[in-house]
């Protein structure tokens, strides 16, 4: 059994495209499944969320806080978490997957300047700030944005 071969049982599912209010032998006929009288049977029906003048329920509930759309998940490693990586190697978030130093890197990874680097690297990550560039150059290694 795959999703892709699920179907509804025989008979379970009524279309949409079905005419209504075509007499009783349609099935739909007569109220044309409105119901007996009612706000709800007459045109003009209120929206659905109405509550008839109630505060309703999506205003009733507290509104917290914002969620942008555009914010950018941007991992941040100081520079003394490079130190866990072998001498010459090649940084870039592959490696720094493998190595466990970061967990994921979806928009970005920048590399700040807290600590001590002993090793040259050559790093290849989206973003450095000043001092952390100043200190993987220090020590003979490169700093390539990417």
């Amino acid at each position: 059994m795959d999703l892709s071969n699920l179907r509804p049982a025989e008979g379970s599912v009524h279309s949409d495209n079905f005419r209504r209010g075509r007499g009783h032998a349609s099935g739909n006929g007569k109220t044309a499944g409105k119901g007996h009288k009612g706000q709800k049977a007459r045109s003009g029906a209120p929206r659905p969320g109405f509550e008839g003048g109630q505060m309703p329920l999506y205003r009733r509930i507290p509104k917290r806080g914002f969620k942008n759309r555009n914010t950018k998940d941007i991992v941040s490693i100081n520079v003394d978490m490079l130190e866990k990586l072998e001498a010459g190697s090649e940084v870039t978030a592959e490696t720094l997957i493998q190595a466990g130093i970061i967990s994921h890197a979806r928009d970005g990874i920048k590399i700040l300047g807290n600590g001590e680097l002993t090793k040259k690297l050559s790093v290849k990550v989206n973003a450095f700030s000043e001092s952390a560039k100043a200190k993987i150059e220090a020590v003979g290694g490169t700093c390539e944005v990417i």
